[in-house]
């Protein structure tokens, strides 16, 4: 990485003048508000700490702590629980370093426990807390374990681990399953520290909260009851979450102390390119337009794409920008899943020395990585939830002075809502963390991995689980062969290792790695998810802006060979899902409409790709795709009309499909914004599910028209986009009268008037009206019929 000359530092006033005072872009804005300065508020540290930490504190210059410190500090002090939710960079990592120091230094048996959701985090939470140790001049063991962690390594930090840094991933699979090994961290455990809890949520959530009763079963065998730290980004339901994660009550920090600095946020609504279409400029062009002007100006920024696609095509565009400018490209780095270790070390490093002006990337940097101080943020489309989008605007302005955020809208019903109505992104509330731990799948799987552990005790309760439930999932266990009752007491019989065989995250672990042909080099890892989306034969994987053609993917042994090239596009793969309905449960018949809700099969299947220009976005080509389904059982709220319904629309037949899909587009819209979740948690598929058989519409053999109406039966799902699903499907079924009024009052309340827009309608072949005028009708059909 260059350590060229950096860019002369500049004020912000200027540039946030051109986009809101009346220069040619302020027609585009559609909202400025200011956050003003806020000074610290102070509190002070309790006379009986440690004196080597006094003095460690005071040599770092901290002299007071700020008033959320000095509350949780007496909190843990005192013995209790806490979750601690205050805005990034206020320093929540000094509320649980004190008293956990405080205590090893007073008692060096101690032991604490330390969980990051993932490897990066934990590594850049060592270095501040190693600081922080090595300026008290005492010895106190602190190792990180973790999947890169040395086998030779792992007795050390076994024996003399004081402080163990780990992820729920490992302390699943690779120490709980150990315990006995671990008998000195066990035995004198006395804090579980558990940050990022906001990332905790969904199918991941369920998984970790298991993972957590689990360790507080074994800690409770070995006679310990560690206190419990947790630590959240802005979230509508912090102890909520925590306890249902923990089973513990826990006290609720959330009054910050901390200073800010002044604080503008922008919301940036491109111009429209095609008024007939609803089409407007594209995110991705407009945030690289944005972010060329703040980083060559001299504004160090981070842009918030919203994929690893979309990051390395403003990479490229961005240092393009920089070499037109003389300036040296890499002062802009990209930053994302699949770069290899070294490479994300080496740009957390430049961002935090200056090296770095600009980086892109995705939500890997929303968590609590120390990147130093930016003074812009460019949120390339909405990220999902308005704690993101909070989390993500904090990357700027994360130690004190003026700070500037634009949040660029693309055209999705929920971006032009958002940026229509600017004050929402202000004034609402955060969105609520959901996770189920009584997902049966995910029960069953731990309950087993608990019984390897630990026999389970006559009338012991697992986790929320009453006795009887307990005795029930055992019961069935025992009719698999895995467990056996001997004396009231449950014993694992089998001889396999069950925590390896349980994936918290829902995928594979076994990523796929990229290799470069022509140097016979790893160039990075690609998860097993996104590999079918960007590793087929002669797709463009883009790396470093940077462009590789996939020569050859072994997909047995997991390896992409690939070779540099320099081609004028990249490429998208093109996909298709299919649904299964496995299990029906809660039909409801609203006139000829089916309501019913249950469990499902999905399959997605990448069917091809297309070929896109560079700049231009053009079509230029298209390829087949040739790859096994990825298919996940999840649950799924389903909305089946009688043929005759669409018969019944104005317009013809293909007006009427288009209108069906078009509702489809408005509905989870809707679903997404009153059940407070991102789009990506909810899946979406409109088709045929005649005979059982569900086919999207748009694979049909020859028009929908052509199909007999006895044969057809159009079908919306919105599905759990997680494995085993979190509620979301069965909270639409229940609420399916008020989405559908709600839909409604969007598709009427559009400002596109009578054509329809990709904004209302999604993506269709065409915009001329007839589809708005279907999907119209539908829905005010579907909602009187509910209401009735």
């Amino acid at each position: 990485m260059s350590t060229s000359t950096l860019l002369p530092r500049r004020s912000l006033d200027d540039i946030i003048e051109g986009l809101t005072g009346g220069g040619a872009q302020a027609s585009n804005v559609t909202g400025h508000f200011v956050t003003p300065a806020r000074l610290p508020r102070h509190g002070v540290f309790p006379d009986a700490l440690h004196p080597l930490l006094l003095q460690a504190l005071r040599a770092r210059g901290i002299e007071r702590p700020y008033t959320h410190q000095a509350a949780a500090i007496a909190a843990v002090l005192a013995g209790r629980h806490i979750v601690l939710t205050t805005p990034t960079a206020s320093g929540k990592t000094l509320c649980y370093n004190v008293p956990v120091l405080d205590r090893i230094l007073r008692a060096p048996e101690s032991r604490a426990l330390y969980l990051f959701p993932t490897k990066a985090l934990s590594q850049d939470q060592y270095s501040g807390l190693h600081e922080l140790i090595e300026a008290t001049g005492a010895k106190v063991g602190t190792f990180t374990f973790d999947g890169d962690t040395p086998p030779d390594a792992r007795k050390a930090v076994r024996d003399h681990g004081q402080i163990v840094i780990t992820n729920p991933d490992m302390l699943h699979a690779g120490i709980l399953p150990q315990h006995t090994r671990w008998l000195k961290l066990f035995e004198n455990l006395e804090f579980i520290v558990i940050d990022e809890l906001h990332t905790y949520r969904g199918i991941f959530g369920s998984h970790v909260a298991h993972v957590l009763r689990r360790l507080l079963r074994i800690c409770a065998f070995y006679g310990a009851h560690p206190q419990v730290i947790c630590c959240s980004a802005t979230i509508a339901n912090p102890v909520e979450l925590a306890q249902t994660l923990t089973g513990l009550d826990l006290e609720l920090v959330s009054d910050s102390g901390a200073p800010t600095g002044e604080h503008h946020l922008v919301c940036y609504n491109p111009p429209v390119v095609n008024r007939e279409l609803g089409i407007r400029a594209g995110v991705v062009r407009t945030s690289y337009r944005l972010a060329a002007e703040l980083i060559t100006q001299g504004v160090s920024t981070i842009v918030f794409a919203g994929g690893r696609l979309q990051v390395e095509v403003l990479l490229k565009y961005l240092r393009e920008a920089m070499v037109a400018a003389h300036q040296p490209p890499d002062l802009v780095q990209g930053y994302r899943g699949g770069y290899l270790p070294l490479h994300r070390r080496r740009i957390e490093a430049g961002l935090r020395n200056g090296t770095v002006r600009g980086v892109v990337a995705t939500n890997a940097l929303e968590l609590g990585l120390d990147i130093g101080s930016l003074d812009a943020c460019i949120v390339a489309g909405y990220p999902g939830s308005i704690a993101s989008l909070r989390q993500q605007s904090g990357r700027a302005g994360r130690r004190q002075g003026k700070s500037l955020t634009v949040f660029v809208a693309r055209s999705s019903a929920l971006d032009q809502y958002l940026v229509t109505h600017p004050e929402t992104l202000v004034g609402a509330s955060p969105e609520h963390a959901r996770t189920n731990p009584r997902n049966l799948f995910v029960l069953v799987d731990h309950v087993k991995c608990a019984a390897y552990e630990l026999p389970f005790e006559p009338n012991e309760r697992y986790a929320d689980l009453s006795e009887a439930e307990t005795a029930e999932v055992l019961a069935y266990l025992a009719t698999h062969g895995v467990v056996n009752e001997s004396a009231g007491r449950w014993h694992w019989t089998e001889r396999v290792f069950p925590a390896h065989h349980v994936k918290l995250r829902g995928i594979p672990e076994e990523n796929f790695v990229v290799i470069d042909v022509a140097k016979d080099k790893v160039l990075a890892e690609v998860d097993f998810r996104s590999a079918h989306m960007t590793l087929y034969e002669h797709a463009i994987y883009n790396l470093d802006s940077d462009q590789y053609q996939v020569e050859r993917l072994d997909y047995d042994n997991h390896k992409a060979y690939v070779r540099r090239v320099e081609p004028d596009y990249y490429t998208t793969a093109l996909t298709e899902s299919r649904v299964g309905v496995l299990d029906e449960e809660g039909i409801r018949p609203a006139g000829p409409v089916s309501l019913a809700h249950g469990e499902v099969l999905v399959s997605l299947k990448v069917v091809g790709f297309k070929k896109i220009r560079f700049h231009t976005n053009e079509n230029v080509g298209y390829g087949d795709v040739v790859l096994p389904d990825l298919e996940m059982h999840t649950t799924a709220f389903w909305l089946t009309l009688p043929d005759a319904v669409l018969a019944e629309l104005p317009g013809d037949r293909e007006a009427a499909i288009d209108g069906l899909a078009g509702l489809s587009h408005a509905l989870h819209t809707t679903a997404c914004v009153e059940l407070m979740c991102a789009e990506r948690d909810i899946g979406r598929a409109v088709g045929d599910r005649s005979a059982g058989i569900f086919v999207p519409l748009e694979l049909r053999p020859g028009p929908a028209a052509e199909a007999p109406a006895s044969e057809f039966a159009p079908t919306i799902f919105l599905y759990d986009a997680m494995p085993g699903g979190v509620g979301l499907a069965e909270e639409i079924h229940k609420r399916a009268p008020e989405l559908l009024a709600r839909t409604l009052s969007l598709l009427e309340g559009c400002r596109c008037e009578e054509a329809g827009c990709p904004a209302c309608l999604g993506a269709l072949p065409g915009y001329d009206g007839r589809a708005r005028t279907a999907a119209v009708a539908l829905a005010r059909m579907l909602a009187q019929a509910l209401t009735e």
